[in-house]
């Protein structure tokens, strides 16, 4: 079960308050910083995190899936909210590109919107919403807290075939890994920390069997019993949609043994083992972050501040939407 970011005698489970520019310039002029809506809505964090709180009190899984709806909306023309939108007959919804079609937590953004646009109507954008939220999520499963910069804004389009393209591929090798993340301003440590968000959730048989089979090229980086037990469930034709845990001991506990798998070859997917293994130049971190829960701690709660300034495309028409799946008008 979840636990409360606020009662813990670990250290690793305490809040972690990282300290972060106070403000970040979006490319078409808006500006993020942490007091945003201090006036304009001074309950925005405070909703945010009662309505995650009891939906993760119930619904664990909902904190993972609620943290991947973030990096799949700011990783495709940046932190806009695009990703919630639905499709209608003028415009294909980002939900239909591939990498999208097994994304979950849209009603729990729906349920905190709803309750912020009767507090504070017009106000808080769908893409601040998923902000707050993904940090909520993470500390409710026991992991860092940071303050976030607010003031985003939400797209008035999608962009499905930038979906397609952009979001980083299970089968993605470390240079294809690190290309990806680039494309975003991230560095290669930002992208070993925010790998470490698979320390929670899960991932479908079909992103994961080329790795257990050895179909990938990647079968001498994987440790034989851990393959042998995977493909105990996910068969090599059929059961795409079978699920498996990325940390099999702490699924849903937000802490480092992401990172102690890696080491000890058992890592999920391709991408996952991609940052471990090979002599590359992030084995050193890895196993630092397998070590130093703490460090780990710190380094992705920067990067989610870093990921989370990702700003829209310049001169991309934007607003405030008042329901999260259709623009206003």
């Amino acid at each position: 079960m979840a636990s409360s970011a606020k009662s813990t005698s670990s250290s690793w489970l305490a809040p972690l308050i990282v300290c972060c520019a106070l403000l970040a310039c979006t490319a078409n002029g808006h500006f993020l910083y942490v007091g945003y809506y201090d006036r304009s809505c001074p309950n925005a964090q405070d909703i945010v995190h009662s309505v995650m709180a009891s939906k993760v009190a119930t619904q664990p899984a909902m904190a993972p899936a609620v943290l991947r709806l973030f990096f799949h909306d700011c990783f495709v023309n940046g932190c806009d909210a695009s990703v919630l939108l639905d499709s209608t007959s003028h415009m294909e919804s980002d939900k239909a590109a591939e990498p999208n079609d097994s994304l979950a937590g849209f009603d729990v953004i729906d349920e905190i919107k709803s309750r912020l646009e009767r507090a504070c109507p017009g106000v808080v954008s769908c893409a601040d919403v998923i902000a707050l939220a993904s940090r909520d999520a993470v500390s409710l499963l026991g992991g860092p807290t940071w303050n976030v910069p607010l003031g985003r804004k939400d797209a008035r389009t999608a962009n499905v075939s930038a979906a397609d393209a952009y979001l980083p591929s299970p089968h993605a090798n470390l240079t294809k890994l690190l290309d990806a993340f680039a494309t975003h301003g991230l560095d290669g440590q930002d992208m070993v920390a925010l790998s470490g968000a698979h320390t929670v959730g899960m991932a479908r048989c079909q992103n994961y069997r080329a790795r257990v089979y050895g179909y990938d090229g990647e079968g001498k980086i994987i440790d034989p019993a851990f393959a042998e037990e995977r493909r105990r469930t996910c068969h090599a034709v059929g059961g795409d949609n079978i699920m498996a845990p990325f940390d099999e001991h702490s699924p849903l506990t937000f802490d480092n043994t992401y990172y102690k798998d890696l080491v000890a070859r058992r890592g999920l997917l391709t991408s996952d083992q991609a940052l471990y293994g090979c002599g590359g130049p992030f084995d050193n971190l890895v196993r630092t972050y397998s070590k130093d829960s703490e460090r780990f701690a710190r380094d992705f709660a920067t990067a989610m501040v870093k990921m989370g300034n990702i700003p829209p495309l310049p001169d991309m028409p934007v607003e405030v939407r008042l329901n999260c799946r259709r623009i206003n008008y």
